[in-house]
């Protein structure tokens, strides 16, 4: 699985505080960022989880 978060992101940190291991917050952009390119399968389902949740709908998963 592979993730970005897109333009949209409108930066609640929600994603950020799911999965601090794989979402990151940039102060400079204000908005949230992913910390790895391919995210661990124990890590999977928080992931979709956040991806749901996105107000913005600014988390695109690829499988």
């Amino acid at each position: 699985m592979k993730v970005t978060i897109t333009t949209q992101c409108m930066g609640d940190r929600n994603c950020n505080d799911l999965c601090p291991e794989v979402f990151a917050y940039d102060e400079d952009q204000l908005k949230s960022d992913v910390k790895m390119d391919v995210i661990p399968d124990h890590l999977q389902a928080i992931v979709r989880q956040a991806a749901e949740e996105c107000g913005a709908e600014a988390i695109i998963i690829e499988e």
